[in-house]
C-alpha cells in the first residue's frame, strides 16, 4: 500500500468522524431527504479521501440502482455509498452522486462543531436502504 494523500477543503466540510478527514463541502450538499437503515442520509454532488468498492445491484425503496460503498481513504471506514447507475428514468439524477449516512445533526452521524465543521461517524456494513424524497 502506498502513501495516502488527503485533500484539505476550504470552507464548510463534511469530515470522517473517527478521523477528521476531509469528505465533502457543505455547498456540494444536494439533498438532506435520504434514509440509510440507519438513519438519516445526505446526497453529495461529489466526495473527496474516499476509495469506492465493487459496485453491486441494490434494491432501494427508489427503484433498482448499481451501487458502490464508499470507504473513507485514511480510516478505511464505510461512510456511504456512490450511484453508478439508476434503472429508472426519474432517478437518473442520483448518477455519480455520492451519499454520506448521518443519523441525527448535533446527536449522531454529523456534528455541527465550533468550527462550522460536520462530521461522519461510520459503521462497517450500513449502506443498505435509501428513500428518496427529494
Amino acid at each position: 500500500m502506498g502513501r495516502i494523500f488527503v485533500v484539505e477543503l476550504e470552507g464548510r466540510a463534511y469530515k470522517c468522524k473517527f478521523c477528521d478527514t476531509h469528505l465533502a463541502l457543505a455547498d456540494d450538499l444536494v439533498s438532506r431527504a435520504f434514509h440509510c437503515h440507519r438513519g438519516k442520509a445526505f446526497l453529495f454532488n461529489n466526495a473527496v479521501n474516499v476509495t469506492v468498492g465493487e459496485k453491486e445491484e441494490r434494491l432501494m425503496l427508489s427503484g433498482m440502482h448499481t451501487v458502490a460503498d464508499v470507504f473513507c481513504c485514511s480510516c478505511g471506514q464505510i461512510v456511504g455509498w456512490k450511484y453508478e447507475v439508476a434503472h429508472e428514468r426519474s432517478q437518473k439524477y442520483k448518477e455519480g452522486k455520492f451519499v454520506l449516512e448521518s443519523h441525527l445533526v448535533r446527536r449522531g452521524r454529523i456534528v455541527d462543531s465550533i468550527e462550522s465543521e460536520f462530521f461522519i461517524d461510520t459503521q462497517t456494513g450500513c449502506s443498505d436502504s435509501e428513500d428518496a424524497q427529494v
